[in-house]
């Protein structure tokens, strides 16, 4: 954010507040598979993204502790009486439910033409409320080895909110996947060295000038996210037990300064892979040729 930069995005690492009087994190899921990669959404979380993995080994590379813990939408605006915990917060449609374990509601699910599809109603993250005057979409397709997901979020309030950083998804991977990597240097896609690091905690900032990142475990192999327009994450990594469901995380988000307003209706593409960094930047560099080509 201008004023406070990332401060919100924390929130979403942590676990606050029983869960015990909601359903289950991933209690009611859906998966789609091609037999080379394979993605899971809980439906009782707005649809959000808990399951990714390779085949046929099938481990799960995602984190899924509590409601804000999955790939999903989050976006982020004026501050609005509420209290995450004690701390005052702002208003915070998110995915997947509240800190307190309040599941979102899921409008529509569907699997048609080897696409799955959700639509869903987000809940404000400290506040609780079902934002009935916003909607989440989330289309998610299989392209051999890799994951395309288009978002769309529509706001029908009638509040201004303030140009702040939005996360463009927030993406939580397992702890076991502790090495971040990422280029960000003035030469993208000619091959020059990424870099590979682990962030620390709480929040770190880094570039990423080929607009991808992702988190890859000690034989070099992990998760990867191409967001294209995109050119810097938010990133930590939480300590703690690894796992799926562990209280360990490793995290980033790419972030776009941009306002929530009366009318918005804002989409945007992302893709996912699982390989070594050597294997993510060559999938992505095809993607981007594509979509190049595409606009000639």
């Amino acid at each position: 954010m201008k004023t406070s930069p990332l401060a919100a995005i924390v929130a979403l690492c942590l676990t606050s507040g029983s869960m015990m009087a909601n359903p289950e994190v991933a209690s009611d899921t859906r998966f789609i598979d091609n037999g080379k990669i394979k993605i899971g959404v809980d439906l009782t979380s707005g649809g959000s993204i808990f399951w990714l993995s390779e085949l046929p080994e099938d481990r799960n590379l995602l984190n899924h502790a509590d409601r804000g813990r999955f790939i999903q939408q989050s976006y982020y605006g004026k501050s609005d009486g509420s209290l995450w915990v004690k701390k005052p917060w702002r208003w915070n449609p998110v995915q997947g439910g509240d800190y307190k374990g309040k599941p979102a509601k899921v409008l529509e699910s569907k699997v048609e033409n080897d696409e799955l599809y959700v639509r869903s109603v987000p809940v404000n993250w400290a506040g609780g409320q079902d934002l009935e005057d916003c909607r989440m979409q989330q289309w998610i397709r299989l392209e051999g080895p890799m994951v395309k997901i288009r978002y769309r979020f529509v706001y029908r309030g009638d509040i201004q909110h303030p140009a702040v950083h939005q996360e463009l998804p927030a993406v939580f991977i397992d702890y076991a996947l502790p090495d971040l990597v990422y280029y960000d240097g003035a030469e993208p896609w000619t091959g020059k060295p990424f870099k590979k690091d682990q962030p620390g905690w709480p929040n770190e900032s880094r570039k990423t000038t080929e607009n991808w990142a992702g988190f890859v475990g000690p034989d070099g192999r992990g998760v990867g996210v191409f967001f294209p327009g995109t050119d810097r994450i938010t990133t930590y990594r939480h300590p703690g037990p690894p796992g799926p469901k562990g209280g360990g995380c490793s995290y980033f988000a790419p972030i776009r300064t941009m306002a929530i307003e009366p009318g918005t209706d804002f989409s945007y593409q992302i893709h996912l892979t699982i390989g070594s960094a050597e294997e993510m930047r060559a999938r992505f560099a095809k993607v981007r040729e594509a979509d190049e080509a595409a606009k000639k």
